[in-house]
């Protein structure tokens, strides 16, 4: 298939684009290449991809309605991964014009370039931010998700209500996945593993927020990128159970669906650092302090939505993970 995937010099994106080139499906990626991390790195994860057959890279952003209505017309993908986005609870606080600009003006330009250019199936990223002040563990996609705690999370959510009013109106399959704290090799640098492993090597001290009383599920690169694969050759469907009087949040009378994709296993903060610093040797300087404006105290998935559908089975123990990113980033920045 010819697949574009937006925000392919990300993560989560150029991981996927590898899978999928590999299986043998053309890639259109898409990347503006921001400075909102290191840009380095992002080249450095689009120079595994240029030189491979069947990827084209395009640099713009989603923001821009006429590029990516130009990029549909000329290269008519039959399904669409929108990764892109401006990411970060924190920085949400700090930037709120961002958020607008590229996850709801952004996500806007997608859903238009899908409907106008017909595409089998879009699948996009939403966030397990999205549960906010819920408390009710694991988070079930069959919950209610109508109080956010961060701008960040407000757009992930209004990400899914565009995508429906889309599935609605145009019959467009739209599948939303709500992602659960992705880590690994070329993973972000804003994110706490890359953050603990930095500063850890420096004998700097690590901010431990809400006084390491956190839980996270901690959700492998590969795992995610099996799920996000799986996710886009099952296209979304209708319920025929659907009924509005009773709705259910995660599918719909229409080609809708959304999936929380995790690890269904929570780990304890203290846990995670502690399993990092035995893969570095060092013991880390821990700095407590209060949570944070925006975070939430524990995540935990209730994947068995996506279990059912398509088969996920998320199969990376944490200390693997860990491990593996660990050789990684001493490969990558040369620390012997």
């Amino acid at each position: 298939m010819r697949i574009l995937v937006t925000g392919a010099a990300g993560f989560i994106g150029a991981r996927l684009s590898e899978v999928l080139l590999a299986r043998g499906d053309e890639v259109i990626g898409l990347d503006n290449l921001n400075d909102y991390y290191d840009p380095t790195l992002k080249q450095a994860r689009l120079n595994r991809l240029l030189p491979q057959a069947g990827f084209h890279f395009q640099r713009l952003d989603v923001a821009d309605r006429v590029a990516v209505d130009a990029l549909f017309k000329a290269f008519k993908p039959a399904r669409v991964v929108h990764l892109a986005a401006q990411a970060g609870v924190r920085y949400s606080i700090e930037n709120p014009h961002a958020y607008v600009d590229s996850n709801l003006v952004g996500f806007m330009n997608i859903l238009e370039g899908c409907r106008h250019h017909p595409v089998e199936h879009l699948v996009y990223a939403s966030s397990s931010s999205v549960y906010g002040a819920n408390t009710r563990m694991p988070f079930s996609v069959h919950d209610n998700v109508d109080h956010p705690l961060s701008l960040y999370a407000a757009t992930k959510k209004a990400n899914e209500l565009m995508a429906h009013t889309y599935s609605a109106l145009y019959q467009l399959p739209t599948t939303g996945l709500r992602f659960f704290t992705v880590y690994g090799p070329w993973g972000r640098p804003d994110m706490a593993l890359f953050l603990f492993t930095r500063k850890i090597l420096a004998g700097e001290p690590i901010p431990i927020f809400n006084y390491g009383r956190h839980r996270r599920d901690f959700t492998y690169i590969d795992d995610i990128v099996e799920g996000v694969v799986r996710t886009l050759d099952n296209v979304a469907t209708p319920n025929p159970g659907w009924r509005g009087e009773k709705p259910d949040p995660g599918t719909s009378g229409a080609p809708y669906r959304i999936y929380n994709i995790g690890n269904n296993s929570p780990v304890e903060l203290m846990d995670f650092i502690g399993t990092l610093e035995r893969c570095l040797g060092r013991e880390a300087i821990k700095e407590f302090l209060p949570m944070q404006a925006g975070d939430v105290p524990d995540t935990y998935a209730d994947v068995s939505a996506l279990v059912d559908d398509v088969g996920y089975q998320p199969a990376t123990p944490v200390a693997r993970g860990i491990a593996n990113f660990v050789d990684w980033y001493k490969e990558y920045y040369k620390i012997s």
